[in-house]
C-alpha cells in the first residue's frame, strides 16, 4: 500500500483512485494523544482541526446564508466552535448551540467557546423549536460527538441528532457523523447523524465506508492535520489497473474455470456464474449442473462448455481448475460434490449453497480447513446470513461488527472471506482486511452474487500466483465499479445480473 500523501488535505476519498489506509478508534486516539504531546502552542490541533471544517464549509456551501453548529460538551464540540468563529469571521451569520453537559467540556473545547463568543458568534443554549428550514439555514455542522462517544446518545444530544436529520439543511460531520461507531459503521443507538458530507480528522475509519457508514457519512473528505497517524487497522482498497494481455496469448493462456453448481430450478445462477467468468475473461469455462433434467448449453453464450458431472473427474483434471461451486447449488446435492472439489480442486470459490453446506456438515468444514496446509487456496463469499451460519451466531452479531465477523471466518477456515454487502470486506489471515469502496444499491438484486463468484473465478484462473486477497478484492472492485456506472442507479432502479455483466465487461 502507498503511504499518506504529505499534503495533510483536505483530501475527497469518494470513489478513490487509490488504496488509503483505514484506523480504529483506539489507533486514532493513539496518535490524537502523541500529537497533543508534541503541539508548541496550546489548542493548536483544535485549531488546525475548526479551521480545516471551515475551509471545507465555504468550499462546500459558499452561497449559505447562514451556518447552524450543533456543539457537543467534548472535543469535537470544540471543532465545530472553532469552525464557527473562522465562518463568522468570513462574513456568515452563525449560530452554535451548546448541547449537552457544560461542565464536561475540556480545557480545549472551553477555550474554543471563549474564542466563538469574542468573535461574535451568536450562542444558543437550547434547540430550536423547529428544525432549520432552508431559507434560514444554508449548511449545518454537526459537531456533537466524534471519536470520543461509547454509548447510544440520549437526552439533549439524541434530540439534537433528531433535529438535525430533520433539517433539510445539508450537514457536514465533524470527523464522524454524531452516533455512527467508528470502528463498525454501526449506529451507537436508534440513529445517527445522516450528513452529506463528513471531514474525517486525524485518519479515516473503517465505519465510514462499511455497513451504515456510507449512508450516514456521505462524501467523505480527510484532513490529517499534518499527523503522523501509524500503522493502519485495515485498507480501503483499491487495485492496480490490469495488465494488457500478451500479443502470444491464447485461450490456455488464461486458465480453466468449472462452475459447478445449478439444482433443479436454479439453473439460472450457475449460466450466470459461468457468463461471468467467460467476460472477465478466462481461457475454457465448463459448466457441470446439478439439476437431474438441465438445458444442455446456454444458447445465448455458446462458448460454454457443459460437462455433467465433472467434479467425478480425476484429480489431476481437478487440480488444472479454478473451480466455482455454490450458485444456485441446493445443500442437499452439494455434500456429495463438495468432497472431491475440497480435497484437489486448485483454486475454489465457495459461494451460496456450497458455504451452508459447510456450515452444517464438520466434515467438510474440517476439508475446508486442511486445504491451507496442502497450500490450495480458497475464497469464501457469504452475504451476513451465511456467513452468520459459518459461525455459529446472528445475521445482526455479523453485521454489528463485520470486520471482526470475516476476519475471524478467515482465520477459522485459514482461507479469505469476501464478506458482501455496503462496504464488502475481504480478509486473509496474517494480513490486514481490506475495505472495496465501489458498489451501490443497484447490485441488491438477484443473481449479482453469482456473478460476482463467477468473475472472481475468472480472475483468479488468470492470476494463479497472485494472492487470493488481492484477486477477491478486484473481483469485488470490479464488481462495484460497474454498478457505479450504471445511469440506473441514480433512480433507484436494479442492475439486472445478466446486465451487470455486459456492464462489467466494458469497464474490465
Amino acid at each position: 500500500m502507498r503511504a499518506m500523501p504529505p499534503n495533510p488535505g483536505p483530501w475527497l476519498i469518494d470513489r478513490p483512485a487509490r488504496s488509503w489506509p483505514l484506523h480504529s478508534r483506539a489507533a486514532t486516539s493513539t496518535a490524537e494523544a502523541a500529537a497533543l504531546q508534541r503541539q508548541k502552542q496550546p489548542h493548536a490541533l483544535m485549531a488546525q482541526a475548526g479551521l480545516a471544517v471551515a475551509r471545507l464549509a465555504l468550499a462546500m456551501a459558499p452561497h449559505a446564508p447562514r451556518a447552524w453548529v450543533a456543539v457537543g460538551p467534548g472535543n469535537n464540540g470544540g471543532d465545530g466552535l472553532v469552525a464557527a468563529l473562522h465562518l463568522r469571521r468570513a462574513g456568515w451569520p452563525v449560530a452554535a448551540c451548546l448541547v449537552g453537559d457544560a461542565s464536561r467540556r475540556p480545557a480545549d473545547a472551553a477555550w474554543a467557546l471563549q474564542q466563538a463568543q469574542q468573535a461574535g458568534v451568536e450562542i444558543q443554549t437550547s434547540l430550536p423549536t423547529t428544525p432549520a428550514a432552508p431559507h434560514d439555514t444554508g449548511l449545518v455542522i454537526d459537531a456533537l460527538f466524534g471519536l470520543g462517544a461509547a454509548r447510544a446518545p440520549q437526552g439533549a444530544v439524541a434530540q439534537a441528532i433528531a433535529h438535525i436529520n430533520a433539517s433539510q439543511a445539508p450537514v457536514l460531520a465533524v470527523d464522524l457523523p454524531s452516533g455512527l461507531q467508528a470502528d463498525t459503521g454501526q449506529c451507537w443507538g436508534d440513529n445517527a447523524v445522516r450528513a452529506r458530507y463528513t471531514l474525517a480528522l486525524l485518519t479515516l475509519k473503517p465505519g465510514l465506508f462499511t455497513a451504515l457508514g456510507r449512508d450516514h457519512a456521505g462524501s467523505v473528505w480527510l484532513h490529517t492535520l499534518g499527523v503522523d497517524s501509524g500503522a493502519p487497522t485495515a485498507h480501503l482498497h483499491v487495485p492496480a489497473p490490469r495488465q494488457t494481455r500478451l500479443h502470444a496469448a491464447h485461450k490456455g493462456s488464461h486458465g480453466d474455470v468449472a462452475v459447478v453448481a445449478g439444482d433443479d430450478g436454479m439453473t439460472g445462477a450457475a449460466w450466470l456464474a459461468a457468463r461471468a467468468a467467460l467476460a472477465a475473461g478466462a481461457g475454457r469455462v465448463t459448466v457441470s449442473l446439478l439439476a437431474a433434467a438441465a438445458t444442455p448449453n446456454d444458447p445465448l453464450q455458446p462458448e460454454l462448455m457443459q460437462r455433467p458431472r465433472w467434479w467425478q473427474a480425476v484429480p489431476v483434471v481437478l487440480g488444472r481448475h479454478t473451480v466455482v461451486c455454490g450458485c444456485g447449488g441446493g445443500t442437499t446435492a452439494l455434500f456429495e460434490v463438495l468432497r472431491p472439489l475440497l480435497a484437489h480442486a486448485a483454486r475454489l470459490v465457495l459461494d451460496a449453497d456450497a458455504l451452508n453446506a459447510v456450515a452444517q456438515d464438520a466434515q467438510l468444514a474440517q476439508q475446508l480447513r486442511s486445504r491451507a496446509a496442502r497450500g490450495l487456496p480458497c475464497v469464501l463469499t457469504p452475504h451476513p446470513l451465511e456467513a452468520a451460519r459459518l459461525l455459529g451466531v446472528t445475521t445482526a452479531q455479523v453485521q454489528h461488527h463485520r470486520l471482526h465477523a470475516a476476519q475471524t471466518l478467515a482465520d477459522q477456515f485459514r482461507c479469505t472471506v469476501l464478506l458482501k454487502g455496503s462496504g464488502s470486506i475481504v480478509a486473509t489471515p496474517d494480513a490486514l482486511p481490506l475495505i472495496n469502496p465501489t458498489g451501490n444499491a443497484a447490485l441488491a438484486g438477484p443473481g449479482t452474487g453469482d456473478v460476482l463468484a463467477g468473475w472472481l473465478g475468472g480472475l483468479w484462473a488468470q492470476q494463479i500466483y497472485t494472492p487470493a486477497q488481492q484477486v477477491a478484492a478486484q473481483a469485488a472492485w470490479e464488481h462495484g465499479h460497474a454498478a457505479d456506472g450504471f445511469s440506473g442507479a441514480a433512480h433507484g432502479q436494479p442492475l439486472r445480473a445478466s446486465h451487470l455483466i455486459e456492464q462489467m465487461a466494458r469497464g474490465s
